[in-house]
């Protein structure tokens, strides 16, 4: 395993490994890591040669500053997880400094509408942020594939449609959502609730499941009615939004048509800690 810091050393070590037609695989996580990253470093490594983790927490995608003062830092502790997978691994850990120079900003994306539903109606210039520092990465790295988890659907998404818009030769690989043992989806915030909290927020993914169960026989409109009564009177959980839509243009729908795939997304606040989750409903 080998860790860098700079991106001029990282790339001439991934030239050299191109050269020897070694594939690259690329994993992006924020650090804070936990069993969800490990199975896309896993996943990545069934499919390429070497994988290269980068640890960065970017400071574009964050609208609140708190979120991001508050956001869990565990570099050393990263590092070992990685180690002790035992695979072919390159560890990148720059600074802002490293990526951005001296102007830490986001470049503006236009990504066809998806960037405006679900999470973009709640936190002002994320996918902006998402979309600048991914292609960055992308254009460092210049990985073969680069795997992205199904928690973050609309994300994933995006990416896709940026390779997309930009021409970038990366295939973006959607990994299933990984989930602790109550159901709840594995997340670096997990680790800011309590233990009756964490398993309080099981009831996310016990709503998605129902929500799956009900779609067969029910209207959206009676569903989403439905979610709402359920979140209304919990003593934890505090909704921010439901949504059923079109997994390709991720709007809301009115009504279900046949030969069309759909997905549920919940965004929920467990005190100050915002979780999400989603779940396919026809596929």
């Amino acid at each position: 395993m080998q860790i860098f810091r700079e991106k001029t050393p990282l790339q001439e070590a991934i030239s050299a490994l191109k050269a020897s037609g070694k594939t690259i695989g690329f994993v992006p996580t924020m650090g804070a890591l936990h069993l969800g990253h490990l199975s896309l470093v896993k996943q990545a490594s069934t499919q390429c040669d070497i994988v290269v983790v980068s640890i960065f927490i970017n400071p574009t995608q964050f609208d609140n500053p708190a979120d991001l003062e508050n956001y869990p830092r565990t570099l050393e502790n990263d590092i070992s997880l990685l180690k002790n997978l035992g695979l072919d691994l390159i560890i990148f850990t720059p600074n802002a400094y490293e990526l951005y120079g001296n102007k830490i900003e986001a470049e503006q994306f236009i990504f066809d509408g998806l960037e405006n539903e679900m999470e973009g109606k709640f936190r002002n210039g994320h996918f902006n942020g998402v979309g600048t520092v991914v292609k960055k990465f992308f254009e460092i790295v210049q990985p073969e594939k680069a795997f992205f988890g199904e928690k973050d659907y609309q994300q994933l998404q995006i990416i896709r449609r940026l390779t997309e818009k930009y021409n970038l030769p990366v295939e973006i690989i959607g990994c299933p959502i990984d989930r602790e043992i109550n159901g709840l989806a594995r997340s670096s915030r997990n680790e800011r609730l309590s233990a009756e909290v964490r398993n309080d927020a099981a009831f996310i993914y016990d709503t998605l499941k129902k929500v799956k169960e009900k779609f067969g026989t029910n209207s959206a409109k009676s569903i989403n009615q439905w979610v709402l009564s359920q979140f209304e009177h919990h003593p934890v959980l505090k909704l921010e939004y439901f949504e059923i839509a079109d997994i390709v243009s991720l709007k809301t729908i009115e009504e279900k048509k046949d030969g069309v795939q759909y997905r549920a997304f919940i965004a929920a606040f467990a005190g100050d800690v915002r979780l999400i989750d989603n779940i396919a409903l026809n596929n």
